[in-house]
């Protein structure tokens, strides 16, 4: 037998406690906007973002991407300074400053060391209040968006997701239609159109100014007084923030994209998901991880590393303030078509009737923490984040308890929540050379495919 050990046996050590994100305080400047400041005082720097919860989903019909080229046109000249010499001053700084739409948000970001803020500060609410939109930079940012949009078509992952949407909302919900739209909403979008969607979105009495960093409440207030004194709400009343409908069926069982020229092929299946606010979305991010959120998921594992029909295979679920989306997809190899959407619906069908197995339980739970870790090191990181839940409605300690709910989901739980990736009522949506894998897919016993184009329009049943 062997000896004993002379230390004694060995001491069992407990799972750490999980880190739970501190909420932000909130307080209202003197002009109306909401403001959240999580003061992280370790490093010199602070980030602020300045969001409104109006996004793609507020386009008016036939001009698809109005919130993103609005977005884009906000720091092509804004106060005193034009495009150029905005530009110029932040990089001068040392600064970061951008701008963006998504279905839900508009949103300006900065980041800046806490010794150059009160100068890059007041450049941040010139781009928010007082954007210049002069047309000459309309130009070049239609120009400039209408080619980015044209090169999308060629891209069949860009497109495959243009597909998801339009396939699962159709073309009359709010969701229904690519954030930076088409290239026909693309030309149909007029410098006055953005004047009216900034006047209509961008309103003090909407916004919600984000702050995380080497900054106090009493510095942060200072420089809102001082920069944003004069962006006041119109009288008229304030719009409420959309809330989209659950989308309606009954959606076609496969949709097809023919794409001659594609290097590879696009599978995916798409279901609807639930909205952000549903108690159940932070469980449903381990149990996305345990199929295709991470390099260790099922999908992954078998179709990259047993079979090499792709390089990454994924899912993910988006965070929207109404109906979300679903997705399980990848990129295969082409004469591998119909044997890798074959084991993709294989496996996530599996995962809907079994669950989750215990390793992955304990997997999810351990990587949950450390990705929320990861968030957390930058102040960039966090401001982003609780500027998205503000958006989205949800309330300031909202990362804590969705941190918490998300570690305490036990087993029978994320089993449950496994349903949800039931192939069984989803969309199969495929991009591709259709001569090639038509056949492939004839062999799964799948209905004959719906054919659309890359923008997501029907061609033929």
């Amino acid at each position: 037998p062997p000896a004993p050990d002379a230390l004694g046996p060995r001491p069992e050590t407990p799972l750490p406690a999980p880190f739970l994100p501190p909420a932000p305080i909130v307080f209202h400047a003197t002009n109306g906007v909401t403001v959240w400041l999580l003061e992280r005082h370790q490093v010199p720097m602070v980030s602020c973002d300045m969001s409104v919860p109006f996004g793609a989903s507020s386009d008016p019909r036939g001009k698809g991407g109005l919130a993103y080229a609005t977005a884009n046109m906000l720091d092509e000249g804004a106060g005193k300074r034009g495009a150029i010499e905005l530009a110029r001053a932040i990089d001068d700084l040392g600064a970061r400053l951008s701008t963006d739409a998504n279905a839900d948000a508009s949103t300006v970001s900065l980041t800046a060391l806490k010794g150059k803020i009160d100068r890059a500060f007041p450049i941040f609410a010139d781009v928010v209040a007082r954007p210049r939109f002069e047309p000459a930079e309309m130009k070049r940012v239609k120009d400039l968006w209408h080619n980015a949009l044209v090169e999308r078509e060629k891209d069949p992952d860009a497109t495959a997701r243009v597909v998801f949407r339009a396939a699962l909302f159709g073309p009359e919900h709010p969701y229904g239609h690519p954030w930076d739209g088409t290239p026909a909403s693309a030309n149909a979008v007029t410098l006055d159109d953005v004047r009216k969607f900034y006047a209509m979105a961008w309103r003090p009495d909407r916004a919600t100014l984000v702050c995380a960093g080497d900054v106090t409440q009493a510095e942060l207030t200072s420089l809102i007084d001082s920069s944003f004194g004069s962006w006041r709400a119109p009288a008229t009343p304030a719009p409420a923030p959309l809330v989209p409908p659950a989308p309606k069926g009954p959606w076609p069982k496969v949709v097809m994209v023919d794409r001659a020229d594609a290097p590879q092929a696009v599978i995916a299946l798409v279901k609807p998901g639930p909205a952000a606010q549903a108690p159940e979305v932070p469980a449903l991010w381990r149990v996305n991880d345990a199929i295709g959120g991470s390099f260790t998921s099922r999908l992954n594992q078998d179709l990259r590393e047993e079979h090499g029909y792709t390089y990454g295979a994924r899912s993910r679920f988006s965070m929207s303030r109404g109906p979300g989306q679903v997705v399980a997809w990848a990129n295969v190899v082409t004469d591998k078509t119909g044997d890798a959407l074959s084991a993709m619906l294989a496996d996530l069908r599996k995962f809907a009737q079994e669950g989750l197995t215990d390793e992955e339980v304990a997997r999810t739970r351990s990587q949950a923490r450390g990705e929320l870790v990861a968030v957390y090191e930058s102040v960039e990181g966090v401001a982003g984040h609780l500027a998205a839940d503000a958006a989205l409605g949800l309330p300031p300690d909202y990362q804590a308890k969705a941190a918490q709910a998300r570690d305490e989901a036990q087993k029978a739980q994320l089993d449950a929540l496994a349903k949800l990736y039931t192939p069984d009522d989803g969309i199969v949506v495929v991009v591709g050379p259709r001569t090639r894998v038509q056949s492939m897919i004839d062999k799964l016993g799948l209905p004959a495919p719906e054919m659309r184009d890359a923008q997501g329009n029907v061609l033929s049943k």
